[in-house]
C-alpha cells in the first residue's frame, strides 16, 4: 500500500491546527521534463529540507522532490516535542552498542538538539519555541527508573537539566490524577513542527535549492550519476538522498524491511482560556509511559493540543477525535464537554530497535529514516550528517550508521497483519495494567 495516497488530499495538508495556523507558501511548481543536478533529495520533511539547505549553503546545486507539499508528512503533523537524547535510553544503547559509540550517539543527540534551536534562530522562524518536556508516569515503579535514568545521565554525561518530580511535585505541573511523578527536561523543548517545516523550507529556498512539488518519485537507478524518475520527468544527480519515512512505499526494499509505517492521531480542543490551568500549569510538553504513548502540550492560543489512541492498519479511522478522545478523558476526565475543533491523523515511519535507520544504500545513495517518533531533532540532524557524509565528513552518519537495524519479521507482505496483532496486544497490556 503507497501510503502517500491512503489517507490525504493529492497536494493537500491535512486539515490541522497546524495547516490552520500557518502561513503557507506559494506553491512550487512539479518537475517537467529533464533537469541535471549535484544532489537530488526525495522527500521534503525535516531530513530533505535539513540536507538540501546544508548542501546549498556549501556550494551544491540541490533538486528536492516532494509528492504533495514541502512539511506534508509527519514532518507538519507531529506534536512538536524536541526531546533529549535517542528515541532508546542510554542504559539500553550502551547495553547495545558499548560505551564509546553509546557516548557518541549521546553527543549527536545533543547537537540535534542545538542544532534545531540555531536553525530557528538563524533563520528566524517564528514557530512558538518553548523549553521544557515532562516526562510523565504511571506507577511508583515507573517513576523510580525514570528518576534513576535522570540520575544516570547526571552522572555519566553530565546533562543536569532534568528535575525528578514526585507525586505532588508532578501534580504541580500537570495536575492530573492519571500520573505518579516523573522529570521535567528543560534542555529539551516543544514548537509547531508544521511553522518550523514551512521556516526550513524558506531558508533552503533562499540558499538555491529548486524545489518541486506534487512530484512524486517511482523509480532510482543507482548510477553513476543516478537517474531519478517522477511522474512527467526525470534528473541526473551525482547523489541521491532518500527521506521519505513512513512515505518510501517501494523506493528501495532494504529499506522497506526495515523502516515500517505507523499512524498516530492528534486532536486540538476548543481553547481552554483560564481553564487551561487545570491541564498544564507551566507551558511544556508532557508524554507519558503508556506503550501507545500519550503526548501533549497546550498551543499559543490556549488549546489542548493532545496525541494518542491506536489504529489497527494503514487507513484512518473514520473518526479521529473518537479515537483520540477517549485516552484524553482517561488523563483529564474534566474535559469531557470540551469541544474537539480539529483531529488529524499522520504517517510515521518505525524500526524494530526504535532507532533510525541511516544507511548507504550504494556509493552515491544515502537514506535517513524511521525515527519512531523521535524525529524533531533527530530528522533535523540526520539531514546535516547525510549532507556532511556527501562533502567527505563521514563521522557522524557512520556512527548512526552503526546501529543495529534488523529487518521486520516476515518482510513488508506480512507488516501489516504482524502491527495489527502487536498493537492489539499492546493495547490489552495497557488496559489490563500489565
Amino acid at each position: 500500500m503507497n501510503l502517500l495516497h491512503s489517507n490525504d488530499r493529492p497536494g493537500q495538508y491535512p486539515q490541522s491546527w497546524y495547516a490552520a495556523t500557518t502561513e503557507p507558501m506559494d506553491r512550487f511548481a512539479p518537475l517537467e521534463g529533464e533537469t541535471r543536478a549535484d544532489v537530488c533529495v526525495i522527500g521534503a520533511g525535516y531530513t530533505g529540507l535539513s540536507a538540501a539547505l546544508h548542501l546549498a549553503e556549501a556550494g551544491l546545486d540541490v533538486a528536492l522532490f516532494e509528492a504533495h507539499r514541502v512539511g506534508f508528512g509527519a514532518s507538519g503533523r507531529n506534536g512538536g516535542q524536541l526531546g533529549s537524547g535517542q528515541r532508546m535510553e542510554q542504559p539500553s544503547l550502551e547495553r547495545l552498542m558499548g560505551h564509546d559509540d553509546a557516548t557518541k550517539l549521546w553527543a549527536l543527540a545533543e547537537d540535534a538538539k542545538a542544532l534545531v534551536k540555531s536553525l530557528i534562530a538563524r533563520h528566524e522562524i517564528d514557530c512558538h519555541l518553548k523549553p521544557g518536556i515532562a516526562h510523565a508516569c504511571f506507577t511508583a515503579a515507573e517513576m523510580r527508573a525514570e528518576h534513576d535514568t535522570a540520575k544516570h545521565l547526571a552522572d555519566r554525561y553530565g546533562y543536569d537539566q532534568i528535575t525528578t518530580l514526585d507525586r505532588d511535585e508532578f501534580a504541580g505541573v500537570c495536575p492530573s490524577r492519571a500520573y505518579h511523578g516523573g522529570t521535567l527536561d528543560t534542555g529539551a523543548a516543544h514548537l509547531h513542527p508544521l511553522a518550523y517545516a514551512l521556516g526550513l523550507a524558506r531558508a533552503a529556498r533562499d540558499a538555491g535549492v529548486r524545489i518541486f512539488e506534487t512530484t512524486q518519485v517511482h523509480r532510482i537507478d543507482k548510477g553513476r550519476p543516478a537517474v531519478v524518475a517522477t511522474d512527467r520527468g526525470r534528473v541526473s544527480a551525482d547523489h541521491v538522498i532518500l527521506a521519505c519515512n513512513g512515505y518510501l512505499g517501494g523506493l528501495d526494499r532494504r529499506v522497506a524491511a526495515r523502516v515500517m509505517p505507523i499512524n498516530n492521531f492528534i486532536a486540538a480542543t476548543e481553547p481552554l482560556g483560564d481553564e487551561a490551568a487545570k491541564v498544564l500549569t507551566r507551558d511544556v510538553a508532557v508524554a507519558d509511559t503508556k506503550f501507545v504513548i500519550n503526548y501533549f502540550r497546550l498551543s499559543h492560543d490556549r488549546r489542548l493540543l493532545f496525541g494518542g489512541g491506536e489504529s489497527y492498519g494503514y487507513r484512518f479511522p473514520a473518526d479521529i477525535a473518537a479515537v483520540v478522545r477517549k485516552p484524553m478523558l482517561q488523563i483529564f476526565p474534566h474535559l469531557r464537554d470540551t469541544r474537539i475543533e480539529y483531529a488529524w491523523g499522520g504517517t510515521l515511519g518505525i524500526t524494530m530497535k526504535r532507532m533510525p535507520f541511516l544507511a548507504r544504500l550504494a556509493p552515491n545513495v544515502l537514506s535517513a529514516s524511521g525515527y519512531s517518533g523521535h524525529g524533531v531533532g533527530t530528522a533535523t540532524h540526520a539531514g546535516k550528517l547525510i549532507a556532511d557524509a556527501i562533502r567527505g565528513e563521514t563521522e557522524g552518519f557512520d556512527t548512526m550508521a552503526r546501529v543495529p537495524a534488523p529487518p521486520f519479521p516476515g518482510g513488508t507482505a506480512l507488516r501489516s497483519p504482524l502491527l495489527v496483532l502487536a498493537m492489539t496486544w499492546f493495547a490489552m497490556r495497557d488496559r489490563l495494567g500489565i
